[in-house]
Parts: structure tokens; C-alpha cells; sequence
């Protein structure tokens, strides 16, 4: 099977060093695939260049090109069975146009719980959708998705083998949606000390809960990338998410990293059938799941028993269970298998 990996305009490299949601998604696609035995090409101008001898890159862009035209003959004469591509471009006329000359299938995953495709932009066959949890599922029904994990890998993460940790962890980016101040608290009435892991994205929320952020169990990492990330997880007791009432976790990279780093996870829902659950069973960590009506000390109280239950779990278990729950080479294959 010969598989074309297709970048994107982006302010991160593919594939990048620490943050980076579907270019870290696409690169586990490329590896995944080629562990699977398939030939890869890295399509487009986006890739790094230090990737070695072995990779094949053509700095080409699909919506780049015209139908009929020298160049799109040469890439269809290229033979591709499949494109992976970001979730946009199956929607996208002139990227559609040129993939139509190619006669080959694409496959996307759903990294946005707010675009809106094309009316025929999946058959379910040829263009095929795939969503990480029933609600996202749900949201995109009318194209008919496949419910899949997805898998994200970076350079320089490989992941040491299981060990216990100490303190617990949140990881991501630090805004409003993402609500750290409420595993910041959780932490608190536990007694445990806390590393927030990730870059500042709002600075007026920060401030608003200046007075937990402050506090002498908090620990400000700050954004970090490569062995550092997956150091960040290895280490911990726990890995704890939040997130908002209102915010939708589409592609929820965090999960995967931390179960194959061999931490489990303690998550705060506020609904039924979110990627918390999808990634998690009661050997790999716990979900609080809070009626949003409740008040945010409810939500951490329900949080801090959730991480009580991990603290119990085994960091070895936790890690075979990951590493093959979230394995490049099983993701693929998922991807490119059409459905009978």
C-alpha cells in the first residue's frame, strides 16, 4: 500500500516538538503506517527536513494544483491508495478536485467539535471520517464516522518503561475551556502537590484564580516538548484533566500520552459519552462525572476522589494497556481497512 501523509499551513513543524494536535496526530499516521509495512510519502512543504534518508517527502500540496495539469498527472501516476489528511480538506473544492484525479481513498479524523463539512464530503467508503467518542460521533452523524482512538506521537517521546510517580500532573494549554484551577484544587483537598504543565493562553483567567494558582502546592512547568513532555507524565502519580462545562474534547491527545507513559488518568466530565470515557476503564484510571449544574467545588471534590482511585492503579498495567490501546500501528490500520 503505497500512503500519502498531507501537511497543512501551520505555525508547527510536522511533526512537531511538543504542542501540536493534528500535525502530532499525522505523524503517528506516518509511523504507524510504516510499521504496518506500507510505503509513505510526506506530502507538502510543511515537513522537517531532518527526518533522515528514509523518508520519502514531496513538498507538494493537493490544493496547490489544477485538475489535468502535468504535475496532478504525475501524482496520480504516483499509484496512492490512501491520503490522510486534516479534517478541513475533504471539505475544501479545490483540494477535493485534484483528490478526485488521484482515484485513491482519504481518511481524516475529527479534530474540531465546531467545523462543518461539506454535505458530501465522506461516503463512508472512499472518504472516510473517523471521531474519537460518541459524542463527537454524534455531532458529525450525517457523515457517518467511525468511532477510533486517535493516536499522537512526537519526536524524542519514546516512552521509559513503567514506574511509580509522584505528585500528580495537568498538562495543556491554560485557558478558561481547559479549567486547570479546578485539578489545582482538587490537589489541594488531597494534600498533594500538583505540576502544571503547558503554555499560557489566557492571561485574564490565570488571574481570576490567582489565589489557587499561587499556592504553595502548585508547581508552573511551563510549556516543555520531546523527552520533557513524556518525562512530565512518567513521573506523576496521576494525570488529571479538566476541562469547562461547555468545552467538547475532540481529539484528546492527552489521554493516549499519558497511558503509554504508564500514568492513569483521573478525568472531570461533565457529560455522558465524552473521550474521557472512550480512553479510559477502571484499570487505567477514573472518571468524575459532575452534573453541570453543580459548583466547582463539587466538581473538585468529585475530581479528588477520582484521583484517590488512581493513586490504587498499576503503573505497569496502566502502560501495556496504553501502549496497546493507543499503538501507531493498530491506528493505521484502522484508517485504512474500508468498512465491508
Amino acid at each position: 500500500m503505497l500512503v500519502g501523509i498531507c501537511d497543512f499551513p501551520s505555525s508547527y513543524t510536522f511533526p512537531p516538538v511538543g504542542y501540536g494536535g493534528i500535525e502530532r496526530w499525522l505523524w503517528a499516521v506516518a509511523e504507524g503506517a510504516r510499521a504496518a509495512g506500507a510505503d509513505v510519502h510526506l506530502l507538502g512543504p510543511g515537513w522537517r527536513t531532518d527526518l533522515g534518508a528514509d523518508w520519502t517527502t514531496r513538498p507538494i500540496r493537493l490544493e496547490d494544483l489544477q485538475p489535468g495539469t502535468r504535475q496532478t498527472r504525475d501524482l496520480r501516476s504516483t499509484g496512492y491508495d490512501l491520503l490522510v489528511v486534516g479534517h478541513e480538506y475533504p471539505s475544501l473544492p479545490g483540494w477535493r478536485r485534484v483528490w478526485a484525479d488521484l482515484d485513491c481513498d482519504v481518511a481524516t479524523f475529527q479534530h474540531s467539535p465546531v467545523f462543518r463539512h461539506a454535505a458530501d464530503a465522506f461516503d463512508a467508503k472512499r472518504s472516510r471520517l473517523y471521531c474519537y467518542s460518541p459524542e463527537m460521533a454524534g455531532l458529525y452523524a450525517a457523515h457517518a464516522p467511525v468511532l477510533e482512538h486517535a493516536v499522537h506521537l512526537g519526536l524524542g517521546e519514546a516512552e521509559p518503561p513503567a514506574r511509580p510517580g509522584r505528585d500528580l500532573v495537568w498538562l495543556g494549554r491554560i485557558d478558561e475551556e481547559k479549567a486547570p484551577h479546578l485539578a489545582v484544587r482538587a490537589a489541594q483537598l488531597l494534600g498533594q502537590r500538583i505540576h502544571i504543565v503547558g503554555p499560557v493562553f489566557d492571561n485574564d483567567y490565570v488571574r481570576r484564580h490567582q489565589a489557587l494558582f499561587a499556592a504553595d502546592h502548585v508547581s508552573w512547568v511551563g510549556e516543555v516538548g520531546g523527552a520533557a513532555k513524556t518525562a512530565a507524565f512518567s513521573d506523576a502519580s496521576v494525570y488529571v484533566y479538566t476541562c469547562s462545562r461547555s468545552y467538547v474534547e475532540a481529539g484528546a491527545a492527552v489521554f493516549g500520552e499519558s497511558l503509554r507513559a504508564s500514568t492513569p488518568v483521573a478525568a472531570l466530565c461533565w457529560r455522558d459519552g465524552t473521550c474521557a470515557e472512550a480512553a479510559l476503564c477502571e484499570t487505567t484510571g477514573a472518571v468524575a462525572r459532575v452534573d453541570p449544574e453543580h459548583d466547582d467545588e463539587d466538581a473538585a471534590l468529585a475530581l479528588a476522589t477520582a484521583i484517590e482511585r488512581c493513586l490504587e492503579l498499576d503503573a505497569p498495567t496502566v502502560q501495556d494497556i496504553g501502549l496497546n490501546r493507543f499503538d501507531p500501528e493498530r491506528h493505521f490500520r484502522a484508517l485504512a481497512t474500508r468498512p465491508c
